[in-house]
């Protein structure tokens, strides 16, 4: 199982990613998380990526995750080459880059997008700001639509967060005969793209 994590800036992308690898483990499945190539490259080169090397750093992502999948039973990607594509976008436009991340996407069994229930903070790396934050959840979420792609928008604190992404892969586990014959689940009212929807109705089932 290819499992993506997406998500705008300060959504807590990479300790769920983390905390989900490590959960799964005493499960005893196996389980690799590959980290996010674009922050690892922005702390060595000290600056953010030029327009020709977006494509690089997406399909490697995409390498390192396939790589991963060649010998763990569940990969856990925290992002992937479509959250390169949407940044690049916003400042380039580069449709070569948009059409393989959507490609890629489609291999993902699950993508996990994450809330914006979490507090923005500022960490010197590739921050876009607060301001950009909704934008970019809603170019995911279009993405994903898009091209049919199963996923659930996490929301929670702590704990809780963590306990919400594991309930969100066990409902893909066990709607696998549907994923099987072609069948993609997502959630489905009229207005699924909107995040504030989605948050009250989320808080409302907590209730």
């Amino acid at each position: 199982m290819k499992i993506a994590l997406l998500g705008a800036e300060s959504t807590g992308k990479t300790r769920l990613a983390s905390e989900l690898g490590a959960q799964l483990r005493r499960q005893g499945k196996s389980v690799a998380v590959v980290p996010e190539v674009l922050r690892g490259w922005v702390v060595r080169a000290g600056r953010e990526p030029r327009p020709e090397e977006q494509m690089p750093i997406a399909r490697e992502q995409e390498r390192r995750v396939d790589e991963a999948a060649a010998t763990n039973a569940i990969v856990i990607a925290d992002t992937t080459a479509l959250m390169v594509a949407i940044y690049s976008g916003m400042l380039f436009e580069d449709g070569e880059l948009y059409r393989f991340a959507l490609q890629q996407q489609r291999r993902y069994d699950i993508a996990l997008v994450l809330g914006l229930d979490l507090p923005w903070l500022p960490d010197g790396l590739q921050r876009a700001g607060p301001q950009l934050r909704e934008p970019v959840d809603m170019l995911v979420r279009k993405a994903l639509a898009d091209i049919g792609a199963a996923y659930r928008v996490v929301y929670g604190q702590g704990q809780e967060r963590l306990e919400n992404g594991l309930a969100a892969i066990d409902s893909v586990a066990s709607i696998s005969q549907l994923a099987a014959a072609g069948r993609r689940w997502q959630w489905n009212c009229e207005k699924c793209g909107d995040p504030q929807c989605e948050h009250r109705l989320f808080t409302q089932l907590k209730g």
